[in-house]
């Protein structure tokens, strides 16, 4: 939620036309319910993420058919990035331009179907974990660049981790700094590399170009988190600290050419990037040129009209609005110009267990609660597919469960939440429900909705909205006076370790925690922990997912509300269009643009 948050700006809701966020993270087809999603350009979405062989990380990318050299993307947006340096990255937004000049030990290799595999980006494979998860040492491959023609070290990777100490990259993710020294407070265990004094749990050898990390604790999915931008090498013989922000040195594909803050970004090839070196990247365009102050609605008139350039323009950041969406979808040539995907995570109502004790009158929450209603408020099937669980698709180990039968019954089934109200004794059980107040209508169409529905099931139910600017502050007070409170969480590498952990274990109840729901169960707690250190990235997957079950099943702690999903649109010259599963937004270096 407001605290993790990789996709905070990314995952603004925008089939319910306002400011929905999550935080933390295809054409054709309205996307239907859970499990039947259209995503990346197909309908063959599977949801699966594995971690990848030392040949799946050996370049180049595979090639896209019928793609060419040649030409310059053009993307709209709102907003400018907010960072470039690598260590102060942690929107999804600003990781989209940092896809084209960051390199990261790891990354994703995404197939045409949205699938994912994790490999070595700049190490020839994902890794080699040793010692029960907490050392993990990678190998650089041979020939790889910085833009200036000078070789990226392994002294170059250590350099981009231990600026993540630094004062002035606060913005940054903080996992794995925290895993190195044992301690949240890490600054004041390491103030970064600018001493001249390195960390003695990260090794490098020239000579064999590896980097091992010697962490404090087990971390088996370390080379997931790698893979955040906010680890991205930086060459230690250009850093120019806090002014790095304004002017970084690419390992990839591209170059930050020109740079006028909030009006245009130009990015043109980076000559020193070898393709053999890169199995994620593609790199077609000549150029890339972000134009911003662009609102999603003129975006989107743009690109329908695609007078001139915009033949060649892509939504870069906001997603076709509420009010074009008929437009869009109604008409066959331009829907034949979207992409759509699910947006990475989940969006819920965390019901608070220190005040609903009762399993089953959460129980009776979830068949009570109106998905159907809901979702026809935020758009129809545009907007999202109903979630009946924890972990999203993009998830490994993501298997399709419904513990309440939400896709039979979407509409809410009052009979049996009230059957299970009568079994506790708890019959106008009064609810306390709370949303953010101001900025969107639909909170308040769906408020309705939710009300009518927690009558008809029995229950008496109290609405008292928060006003949006304090909204997160109100609802993360441990002593909080709601029941059920809207939220949304967006998981910041794809395992269930970056879900189920911030959101149930008991250990992070505290003010301002993301464990809203305030669950502290020995079970769930103990589970957590042992999960977190399983090295088989499939056998952790299925234990996260069976977690999952076990939780919804018999403590239900939140109601499951939308994967919500996010349609952009393009120029007729723009090819290779494909949704990214991980940052929410076209994967730009798989774009070209057609003859």
């Amino acid at each position: 939620m407001s605290l993790s948050r990789r996709n905070f700006v990314i995952a603004t809701s925008v089939a319910a036309g306002g400011s929905m966020v999550l935080s933390a993270c295809s054409s054709g087809g309205g996307g239907g319910n859970s499990g039947n999603s259209s995503h990346a350009g197909t309908d063959k979405y599977t949801g699966s993420v594995v971690v990848g062989t030392k040949e799946d990380s050996t370049g180049p990318a595979p090639e896209i058919p019928g793609a060419r050299k040649g030409g310059n993307i053009i993307g709209l947006s709102k907003d400018d990035f907010s960072h470039l340096d690598p260590q102060r990255i942690y929107f999804a937004w600003n990781s989209t331009i940092a896809n084209l000049y960051v390199r990261t030990l790891t990354g994703y290799k995404i197939a045409s179907d949205g699938s994912m595999k994790l490999v070595g980006d700049l190490a020839t494979d994902a890794g080699t974990v040793s010692d029960g998860g907490k050392t993990w040492t990678f190998t650089l491959k041979d020939g790889l660049k910085w833009d200036d023609g000078s070789e990226l070290t392994v002294e170059d990777v250590r350099h981009g981790i231990e600026r993540g100490f630094a004062s002035f990259t606060t913005e940054g993710a903080q996992y794995v700094q925290t895993a190195l020294v044992g301690s949240t407070d890490f600054r004041s265990k390491y103030k970064g590399p600018f001493s001249g004094q390195h960390l003695d749990s990260i090794v490098t050898d020239d000579k064999t170009k590896t980097i091992t990390l010697k962490l404090k604790v087990q971390r088996p999915d370390l080379n997931f988190t790698l893979a955040m931008h906010s680890y991205g090498a930086v060459p230690v013989s250009h850093d120019t600290k806090d002014k790095y922000d304004k002017d970084p040195v690419s390992a990839g594909p591209y170059k930050i050419a020109q740079h006028s803050v909030d009006k245009s970004l130009k990015l043109v090839r980076n000559p020193h990037w070898d393709p053999a070196t890169d199995a994620i990247r593609n790199a077609y365009p000549d150029s890339f040129t972000f134009q911003f102050g662009y609102e999603a609605l003129a975006a989107t008139d743009r690109l329908i009209a695609e007078s001139g350039d915009d033949q060649y323009a892509v939504m870069a950041y906001s997603g076709v609005p509420a009010e074009r969406m008929q437009k869009v979808l109604g008409d066959p040539q331009l829907k034949a110009r979207t992409i759509n995907g699910l947006l990475t995570g989940l969006y819920y109502y965390a019901i608070n267990c220190k005040r609903i004790t009762d399993p089953k009158v959460r129980q009776a929450l979830n068949y009570a609660w109106p998905l159907e209603q809901i979702r026809r408020i935020y758009g129809g099937p545009s907007a999202g597919d109903y979630a009946t669980s924890v972990i999203s698709p993009d998830i490994l180990g993501y298997e399709h469960q419904d513990v309440y039968g939400k896709l039979k019954k979407p509409q809410g089934d009052p009979e049996k939440a009230k059957a299970l109200l009568k079994e506790a004794g708890k019959v106008g059980q009064k609810i306390v429900y709370t949303y953010p107040k101001g900025g969107n209508d639909a909170y308040e169409k769906t408020a309705v909705v939710i009300t009518n529905a927690l009558k008809a099931a029995g229950f008496d139910p109290v609405v008292k909205p928060v006003d949006s600017t304090s909204y997160y502050d109100q609802a993360q007070q441990i002593n909080n006076s709601f029941d059920v409170m809207w939220f949304g969480w967006s998981p910041d590498w794809p395992t269930g370790y970056t879900v189920m952990q911030p959101l149930f274990d008991g250990a992070t109840i505290a003010n301002g925690s993301n464990n809203v729901s305030q669950l502290n169960v020995g079970w769930v707690n103990d589970a957590i922990k042992k999960n977190a250190v399983i090295a088989d990235p499939k056998k952790a997957g299925e234990a996260w997912e069976a977690l999952d079950k076990k939780i919804m099943t018999e403590l239900a702690p939140i109601i499951p509300e939308t994967f919500q999903r996010r349609f952009y649109l393009h120029g007729s010259k723009v090819g290779g269009a494909l949704f990214d599963p991980q940052f929410s937004a076209f994967i730009m270096y798989k774009l070209y643009v057609k003859a």
